[in-house]
């Protein structure tokens, strides 16, 4: 009868012990799901800023000041600017002349 009583103690240790096992070892993917979820957060704060710059950076106004001022660019006359017409598959093959100015 001791041993099975000792035999059953042992059974009992490693029962709970592995019941305290499993879960420090849930809490440390708790701890960890939850710092990734932050960096998540963090990213998608920095994604909507870097989105945010971006249009800035692009918008055709600041373009065209940063031509003019920086790289002394200006629009060309209206009479220099030929408008090239968009052709078809079909019409690739045939060869579409441009009227001179």
């Amino acid at each position: 009868m001791t041993r099975i009583n000792i035999l059953l103690t042992l059974i009992l240790i490693a029962c709970a012990l592995s019941v305290v096992t499993s879960q420090h070892k849930a809490r440390k993917i708790f701890v960890e799901l939850e710092e990734e979820q932050e960096q998540a957060r963090q990213l998608a704060v920095e994604w909507g800023q870097l989105q945010l710059e971006q249009s800035t950076w692009a918008m055709h106004a600041r373009i065209e000041k940063i031509a003019a001022g920086q790289l002394l660019m200006r629009v060309p006359d209206a009479s220099r600017i030929q408008i090239v017409p968009l052709t078809i598959a079909s019409d690739a093959a045939t060869p579409v002349e441009m009227p001179k100015p």
